[in-house]
């Protein structure tokens, strides 16, 4: 799958969770945090395709993925990202 069709499964994920994914420049790598009491999950859109797609990932590894609908090749990105960080 492309990377540009694999972030918009991963934008998809996002809404089914009610996150939202946040797209900024600057020095930073991304992940999840909180702002104004909500989870959020930044991206530097200045990184590779490849870099914002792992950040995803890794974000995604904080959730309960197992009672909503994954993609399977969202689910299996998100597990080998899981299996690369032991």
């Amino acid at each position: 799958m492309k990377n540009d069709k694999l972030y918009a499964h991963f934008e998809d994920l996002a809404e089914k969770l009610g996150l939202k994914i946040l797209k900024g420049k600057g020095d930073f790598t991304g992940g999840t945090c909180i702002v104004n009491k909500r989870t959020v999950i930044v991206v530097n859109k200045q990184k590779p395709i490849e870099q914002r797609l792992k950040t995803l990932a890794n974000s995604f590894l904080e959730f309960d993925l197992e009672k909503i609908y994954v993609v399977p090749v969202v689910r299996a990105y998100i597990e080998e990202q899981r299996t690369l960080d032991l």
